[in-house]
Protein backbone atom coordinates (compact mmCIF):
# COMPACT_ATOMS: atom_id res chain seq x y z
CA UNK A 1 0.00 0.00 0.00
CA UNK A 2 1.26 3.46 -0.85
CA UNK A 3 2.53 5.63 1.96
CA UNK A 4 0.51 8.73 2.86
CA UNK A 5 2.89 11.21 1.23
CA UNK A 6 4.10 9.01 -1.63
CA UNK A 7 2.61 9.14 -5.12
CA UNK A 8 3.44 6.16 -7.31
CA UNK A 9 2.57 5.88 -11.00
CA UNK A 10 3.68 9.44 -11.69
CA UNK A 11 4.55 8.60 -15.30
CA UNK A 12 1.78 6.27 -16.37
CA UNK A 13 -1.49 7.93 -15.53
CA UNK A 14 -3.94 10.38 -17.09
CA UNK A 15 -6.10 12.74 -15.08
CA UNK A 16 -9.74 12.99 -16.21
CA UNK A 17 -10.88 15.03 -13.23
CA UNK A 18 -13.26 17.95 -13.73
CA UNK A 19 -13.42 20.85 -11.30
CA UNK A 20 -16.74 22.50 -12.21
CA UNK A 21 -20.24 21.62 -13.35
CA UNK A 22 -22.68 18.78 -12.75
CA UNK A 23 -20.01 16.25 -13.72
CA UNK A 24 -17.38 17.68 -11.36
CA UNK A 25 -15.35 14.91 -9.83
CA UNK A 26 -12.20 12.82 -9.93
CA UNK A 27 -11.19 9.98 -12.20
CA UNK A 28 -7.76 8.66 -13.06
CA UNK A 29 -6.63 6.27 -15.77
CA UNK A 30 -3.50 4.16 -15.33
CA UNK A 31 -1.86 2.34 -18.22
CA UNK A 32 0.68 -0.42 -18.71
CA UNK A 33 3.99 1.04 -19.84
CA UNK A 34 4.57 -1.95 -22.09
CA UNK A 35 1.28 -2.72 -23.87
CA UNK A 36 -0.69 0.44 -22.95
CA UNK A 37 -3.70 -1.50 -21.60
CA UNK A 38 -5.57 0.77 -19.18
CA UNK A 39 -7.41 0.64 -15.88
CA UNK A 40 -9.62 3.46 -14.56
CA UNK A 41 -10.23 4.27 -10.95
CA UNK A 42 -13.93 4.99 -11.42
CA UNK A 43 -15.64 8.36 -11.12
CA UNK A 44 -15.74 10.01 -7.67
CA UNK A 45 -18.00 13.11 -7.47
CA UNK A 46 -16.53 16.38 -6.19
CA UNK A 47 -19.32 17.17 -3.76
CA UNK A 48 -18.24 20.74 -3.07
CA UNK A 49 -18.55 21.71 -6.73
CA UNK A 50 -21.95 20.08 -7.08
CA UNK A 51 -23.23 21.78 -3.94
CA UNK A 52 -21.85 25.08 -5.22
CA UNK A 53 -23.77 24.60 -8.44
CA UNK A 54 -27.04 24.17 -6.56
CA UNK A 55 -26.34 27.22 -4.39
CA UNK A 56 -25.49 29.31 -7.44
CA UNK A 57 -28.71 28.33 -9.21
CA UNK A 58 -30.80 29.02 -6.10
CA UNK A 59 -29.22 32.47 -5.72
CA UNK A 60 -29.88 33.28 -9.37
CA UNK A 61 -33.51 32.24 -9.05
CA UNK A 62 -33.99 34.28 -5.89
CA UNK A 63 -32.13 37.46 -6.84
CA UNK A 64 -31.60 37.25 -10.58
CA UNK A 65 -28.48 36.26 -12.49
CA UNK A 66 -27.39 39.88 -12.98
CA UNK A 67 -27.96 41.13 -9.43
CA UNK A 68 -25.05 42.03 -7.20
CA UNK A 69 -26.22 39.53 -4.58
CA UNK A 70 -26.30 36.79 -7.19
CA UNK A 71 -22.78 37.67 -8.30
CA UNK A 72 -21.50 37.75 -4.72
CA UNK A 73 -22.96 34.32 -4.02
CA UNK A 74 -21.51 32.89 -7.25
CA UNK A 75 -18.05 34.29 -6.51
CA UNK A 76 -18.20 33.03 -2.94
CA UNK A 77 -19.09 29.45 -3.80
CA UNK A 78 -16.55 29.39 -6.66
CA UNK A 79 -13.90 30.44 -4.17
CA UNK A 80 -14.84 27.57 -1.87
CA UNK A 81 -14.67 25.13 -4.79
CA UNK A 82 -11.21 26.32 -5.83
CA UNK A 83 -9.82 26.36 -2.31
CA UNK A 84 -10.77 22.74 -1.66
CA UNK A 85 -10.06 21.37 -5.12
CA UNK A 86 -6.36 20.48 -4.86
CA UNK A 87 -6.66 18.85 -1.45
CA UNK A 88 -9.66 16.78 -2.53
CA UNK A 89 -7.97 15.78 -5.78
CA UNK A 90 -4.77 14.67 -4.03
CA UNK A 91 -6.79 12.57 -1.59
CA UNK A 92 -8.72 10.95 -4.43
CA UNK A 93 -5.53 10.35 -6.39
CA UNK A 94 -3.89 8.58 -3.45
CA UNK A 95 -6.90 6.30 -3.10
CA UNK A 96 -6.77 5.56 -6.82
CA UNK A 97 -3.08 4.68 -6.54
CA UNK A 98 -3.76 2.16 -3.79
CA UNK A 99 -6.39 0.52 -6.00
CA UNK A 100 -4.13 0.65 -9.07
CA UNK A 101 -1.36 -1.23 -7.27
CA UNK A 102 -3.57 -4.34 -7.47
CA UNK A 103 -3.53 -4.16 -11.27
CA UNK A 104 0.09 -3.22 -11.99
CA UNK A 105 3.55 -4.46 -11.06
CA UNK A 106 6.85 -2.61 -10.98
CA UNK A 107 9.67 -4.20 -12.96
CA UNK A 108 12.75 -4.75 -10.83
CA UNK A 109 15.09 -3.85 -13.70
CA UNK A 110 13.61 -1.03 -15.80
CA UNK A 111 11.17 0.17 -13.05
CA UNK A 112 8.27 0.35 -15.53
CA UNK A 113 4.77 -0.30 -14.24
CA UNK A 114 3.18 -3.09 -16.25
CA UNK A 115 -0.04 -5.08 -16.21
CA UNK A 116 -0.32 -8.72 -15.15
CA UNK A 117 0.04 -10.03 -18.72
CA UNK A 118 3.30 -8.11 -19.18
CA UNK A 119 4.89 -9.24 -15.93
CA UNK A 120 6.79 -12.36 -14.90
CA UNK A 121 6.09 -12.81 -11.16
CA UNK A 122 8.68 -15.57 -10.70
CA UNK A 123 11.41 -13.27 -12.00
CA UNK A 124 10.07 -9.92 -10.83
CA UNK A 125 10.61 -8.50 -14.31
CA UNK A 126 8.46 -7.21 -17.14
CA UNK A 127 8.39 -9.20 -20.36
CA UNK A 128 10.60 -6.61 -22.05
CA UNK A 129 13.39 -7.36 -19.59
CA UNK A 130 12.55 -11.08 -19.35
CA UNK A 131 11.01 -12.06 -22.72
CA UNK A 132 8.89 -15.17 -23.06
CA UNK A 133 11.20 -17.87 -24.44
CA UNK A 134 8.61 -19.61 -26.59
CA UNK A 135 7.47 -16.32 -28.11
CA UNK A 136 11.05 -15.27 -28.84
CA UNK A 137 11.78 -18.61 -30.54
CA UNK A 138 8.72 -18.35 -32.75
CA UNK A 139 9.58 -14.76 -33.61
CA UNK A 140 13.14 -15.77 -34.50
CA UNK A 141 11.82 -18.60 -36.68
CA UNK A 142 9.58 -16.20 -38.57
CA UNK A 143 12.35 -13.64 -39.02
CA UNK A 144 14.67 -16.39 -40.25
CA UNK A 145 12.06 -17.52 -42.77
CA UNK A 146 11.54 -13.97 -44.02
CA UNK A 147 15.30 -13.36 -44.30
CA UNK A 148 15.84 -16.59 -46.24
CA UNK A 149 12.90 -15.93 -48.55
CA UNK A 150 14.13 -12.39 -49.17
CA UNK A 151 17.62 -13.62 -50.03
CA UNK A 152 16.14 -16.19 -52.41
CA UNK A 153 13.99 -13.52 -54.05
CA UNK A 154 17.09 -11.37 -54.57
CA UNK A 155 18.80 -14.27 -56.32
CA UNK A 156 15.79 -14.75 -58.60
CA UNK A 157 15.73 -11.03 -59.33
CA UNK A 158 19.43 -11.10 -60.18
CA UNK A 159 18.85 -13.92 -62.68
CA UNK A 160 15.97 -12.00 -64.26
CA UNK A 161 18.20 -8.97 -64.71
CA UNK A 162 19.94 -10.75 -67.61
CA UNK A 163 16.83 -10.17 -69.72
CA UNK A 164 16.57 -6.47 -68.89
CA UNK A 165 17.89 -3.97 -71.40
CA UNK A 166 20.08 -1.65 -69.35
CA UNK A 167 22.11 -0.17 -72.21
CA UNK A 168 19.40 1.55 -74.23
CA UNK A 169 18.58 5.02 -72.97
CA UNK A 170 14.85 5.42 -72.46
CA UNK A 171 13.25 8.83 -71.97
CA UNK A 172 11.37 9.15 -68.69
CA UNK A 173 9.44 12.26 -69.74
CA UNK A 174 7.46 12.65 -72.96
CA UNK A 175 9.20 15.04 -75.35
CA UNK A 176 5.79 16.18 -76.65
CA UNK A 177 3.67 16.84 -73.55
CA UNK A 178 6.08 16.50 -70.64
CA UNK A 179 4.13 13.65 -68.98
CA UNK A 180 6.10 10.92 -67.17
CA UNK A 181 6.51 7.83 -69.35
CA UNK A 182 8.54 5.56 -67.02
CA UNK A 183 10.48 4.34 -70.05
CA UNK A 184 7.42 3.33 -72.12
CA UNK A 185 7.63 3.30 -75.94
CA UNK A 186 4.52 5.46 -76.19
CA UNK A 187 3.43 8.28 -73.91
CA UNK A 188 0.50 7.12 -71.73
CA UNK A 189 -0.87 10.67 -71.76
CA UNK A 190 -0.73 11.82 -75.40
CA UNK A 191 0.26 8.63 -77.22
CA UNK A 192 3.32 10.09 -78.97
CA UNK A 193 6.00 7.52 -79.72
CA UNK A 194 9.09 7.97 -77.66
CA UNK A 195 12.54 7.50 -79.13
CA UNK A 196 16.10 7.11 -78.06
CA UNK A 197 18.58 9.93 -78.73
CA UNK A 198 19.54 10.28 -82.39
CA UNK A 199 22.87 10.75 -84.14
CA UNK A 200 24.17 13.94 -85.67
CA UNK A 201 24.43 13.66 -89.45
CA UNK A 202 27.51 15.83 -89.47
CA UNK A 203 29.81 14.57 -86.72
CA UNK A 204 28.06 11.39 -85.58
CA UNK A 205 27.66 12.58 -82.01
CA UNK A 206 24.62 11.53 -79.99
CA UNK A 207 21.92 14.19 -79.80
CA UNK A 208 18.79 14.22 -77.68
CA UNK A 209 15.17 14.48 -78.72
CA UNK A 210 13.95 17.89 -79.92
CA UNK A 211 17.52 19.20 -80.19
CA UNK A 212 17.70 21.71 -83.06
CA UNK A 213 21.46 21.93 -83.27
CA UNK A 214 24.21 19.41 -82.52
CA UNK A 215 25.93 20.37 -79.28
CA UNK A 216 29.28 19.17 -80.70
CA UNK A 217 29.47 20.64 -84.21
CA UNK A 218 26.46 22.98 -84.33
CA UNK A 219 24.91 21.39 -87.41
CA UNK A 220 21.11 21.72 -87.66
CA UNK A 221 19.26 18.52 -86.83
Amino acid sequence: MAEADTLWFSNNHRDYSNQYGNDAGFEFEFYCQRCSDTWRSGFEPYKAARAAGWIRRAANMAHGATSSIGWDVANGVDGLVESGWHKARDASFKEAIVAAEKHFNRCGRCTSYVCVRCYSPDRGLCTNCAPDLAAEVESARTHGLVDAATAKARDVGASMAAEVDVTTQKPLVCHACGHETHGAKFCPECGVKQGAPGTCGGCGSEVGMNVKFCPECGQPQ
